[in-house]
């Protein structure tokens, strides 16, 4: 063997190394495409069942429904809350929505999936916060109070928000009826109507509500703790990261909720 064949051994050997794993990554990603054309088609499939199971007449009105958020445009934020108001946001809809986010990844049209699937979060969404505890409605309520800036602004605002919502807890205050002046001891005392309270949320009960939900969340970050430097791990990190800092907001508006005095 020769000087220059002796040279140019690795540099082959290394190509042909390179060229092998090129290969292997293309068969990998041909793969991958198949399982998930694969996987796409048994969804829609699956979909379709389901669909099968509610009335013909209760599927139309809610695809009727799915076309007219998607031609409303900047309208489609009043159409969701009008619709959430009529109880026409149904696991029904989600299931219509879902039914053509997986049409359209089929089809590979990415600004539909795009649009399908925000659509179906919001309105999954929306869904989630009418059927909330007043506990989490309140709690969503002011996380919303918070512009991104000013922490100790927000805070004051949650303040504020948290002494209108929760009854003083002057136990006589508890006790005495509506319209009743504590000072003069003056004013109606008739019997409570039947459900006029039902909607009252006690300071203890926003407590206990919030302090399950951190631990609950604690749990699921610390369960999904990742490590390494690929494209999945960072993505996954990046996601945890948000949830810790969306979880910080909660804990700090569980310490005024706990310090808040009339």
């Amino acid at each position: 063997m020769t000087k220059e064949e002796f040279l140019a051994r690795p540099i082959d050997e290394e190509w042909e190394k390179a060229r092998r794993q090129e290969t292997a990554d293309l068969e990998r990603r041909r793969r991958e495409e198949d399982e998930e054309e694969v996987r796409l088609a048994l969804e829609y499939r699956r979909i379709g069942s389901s669909l099968k199971n509610y009335p013909q007449e209760e599927v139309n009105k809610a695809r009727r429904l799915v076309a007219n958020f998607i031609k409303s445009g900047e309208e489609i934020e009043e159409m969701i809350v009008e619709a959430g108001d009529n109880e026409e946001l149904t696991p029904l809809l989600l299931l219509v929505i879902k039914s053509r986010l997986e049409l359209a990844r089929q089809d590979d049209e990415r600004e539909a999936v795009e649009a399908l699937d925000l659509l179906h979060r919001r309105v999954e969404y929306e869904i989630r916060k009418r059927q909330a505890s007043p506990s989490m409605r309140l709690l969503n309520e002011l996380l919303n109070l918070h512009d991104g800036t000013d922490d100790t602004e927000w805070l004051r605002k949650a303040r504020h928000r948290m002494l209108k919502a929760f009854p003083p807890e002057h136990a006589f205050t508890i006790l005495a009826p509506r319209g009743f002046d504590l000072s003069s001891h003056h004013g109606p005392i008739d019997a409570p109507v039947e459900g006029d309270d039902d909607d009252v949320l006690l300071r203890i009960d926003f407590i206990r509500e919030v302090n399950q939900l951190v631990k609950e969340v604690e749990a699921q970050i610390h369960s999904h703790e990742v490590e390494g430097l690929d494209t999945d791990a960072v993505a996954l990190r990046l996601r945890l990261e948000d949830k810790k800092r969306n979880l910080q907001y909660v804990k700090d508006l569980l310490e005024v909720a706990i310090a808040l005095k009339w």
